[in-house]
């Protein structure tokens, strides 16, 4: 399996490695989660490309990356899908996959789809007050909330940004006691009950199978 590093796929993203009749173009933050159903479901025919995890700081600019993306790649593949969720780009990302006439995973945002879009919808309201973490986000707590949020500088920050929350729930997509300690930890530092939820990867599972078995492929 592929091995890179989370701060790689943060700044600089991955680059396509060329093999493949599918393409999927995807936050860096899901690539571990992508490389290992590709893994385990044998995707051969499906290459992947991440953009930089970081573009979630400047979600302004993640429609027009991945229209840029999709311009650069199309050509060498038969048909593309879009791992982004609108992620808070105002329904703008997803008119822009219908104008480029490629699909994209539905959901607001990765917590959404990897909980199950169903399921995160009917408990929307009764987690307002919740804060959420992925395997991707633990590891890279610091790189995404802590020195972002300028917390690391100014401390006295955390009540004035966290007051109205209450739970930070740690959507697990893996069992690594490593990665639990270490979320749980990020709920102590911002002085949040710690739960943990093991979802798996949720309908990213759903979603990237659907498109491994589109019509004419050997999946």
């Amino acid at each position: 399996m592929l091995d890179i590093a989370d701060a790689t796929l943060t700044e600089a993203g991955l680059e396509p490695r060329g093999t493949g009749r599918l393409l999927l173009i995807a936050c860096g933050a899901l690539a571990r989660e992508i490389l290992d159903l590709k893994r385990l479901n044998g995707w051969d025919h499906i290459d992947l490309t991440c953009l930089p995890a970081k573009l979630h700081l400047y979600p302004e600019k993640i429609t027009e990356a991945v229209s840029a993306a999709v311009t650069k790649h199309r050509a060498q593949y038969d048909r593309i899908f879009v791992v982004y969720a609108d992620c808070g780009t105002g329904g703008q990302l997803w008119d822009k996959c219908k104008e480029l006439g490629v699909e994209m995973i539905e959901g607001p945002h990765c917590y959404s789809f990897f909980e199950g879009n169903a399921r995160f919808a009917e408990t929307a309201e009764t987690e307002i007050t919740a804060f959420y973490l992925t395997d991707f986000l633990v590891r890279q707590f610091d790189a995404f909330v802590w020195r972002p949020m300028g917390f690391d500088r100014h401390p006295e920050l955390i009540g004035m940004m966290f007051g109205n929350y209450e739970r930070l729930i740690y959507q697990a997509q893996t069992d690594d006691p490593a990665l639990d300690q270490a979320a749980r930890a990020a709920a102590e530092r911002l002085g949040l009950a710690y739960e943990r939820r093991f979802t798996g990867y949720g309908d990213l599972a759903h979603a990237l199978t659907r498109f491994a078995k589109t019509p004419g492929n050997p999946a």
